[in-house]
């Protein structure tokens, strides 16, 4: 079973874009996908009640905040979405749970700077101190040509941790998320840009440690 969590202490980061958008890509695989989501709004469950029944299903991950359990039997692919600063206790529980932290990040300073702290509290953590499981970080709504995406590379060095993608700010993503989709849920020929942006992440989740 592969269990992703998506986290970043700041929020509006993306990650229940992330989020979404990783369980589609494996319900197209025919893969049995849970979606859980930590965060009191709720938006990844919310996207769920709207997906339509033709599309590949995503079952819903309930999972409580002060009882945080593994995936029910059976589940191929566990994503856990989470709420604007996760970390402490609750952090320190999911990782014992999860095998791959995905951190979305936008290239800003004000963004950088909240991450900082994170990555440092990761980095004690003993799970990553033991290398069971792995961290990465996706750039989100990212123009390449501008200097602070070109920052986001150094910054990360700072933390020994992996840029594994940049993904590009589109309305494609508005337009499909409010419908209960995502990219993966439209005709490739209209994505191609798009998947291709999402293939390094996707190909980074699919690796056994």
């Amino acid at each position: 079973m592969r269990k992703i969590l998506i986290a970043n202490p700041k929020g509006g980061s993306g990650k229940s874009t992330l989020s979404t958008h990783l369980a589609s890509w494996f319900a197209w695989q025919e893969a049995n996908v849970m979606l859980g989501d930590l965060d009191k709004q709720h938006s990844s469950h919310h996207w769920l009640n709207l997906r339509s029944e033709q599309l590949p299903q995503i079952a819903r991950w309930d999972i409580g905040d002060d009882q945080i359990a593994r995936p029910p039997k059976g589940c191929q692919v566990a994503v856990l979405d989470t709420p604007a600063c996760f970390s402490g206790s609750k952090l320190k529980k999911v990782l014992k749970i999860v095998d791959h932290v995905i951190v979305p990040i936008l290239p800003s300073a004000f963004d950088l700077w909240a991450s900082a702290d994170f990555f440092e509290e990761l980095a004690e953590m003993k799970a990553i101190r033991r290398e069971e499981v792995q961290v990465g970080v996706v750039g989100m709504r990212v123009n390449s040509r501008t200097q602070t995406a070109q920052q986001l590379p150094e910054f990360l060095k700072k933390f020994d941790i992996p840029l594994i993608t940049c993904i590009r700010d589109t309305q494609l993503y508005n337009q499909t998320i409010q419908r209960g989709m995502t990219l993966f849920d439209l005709p490739q020929s209209k994505t191609q840009r798009d998947r291709d942006e999402w293939k390094p992440l996707i190909e980074w989740a699919l690796k056994r440690q």
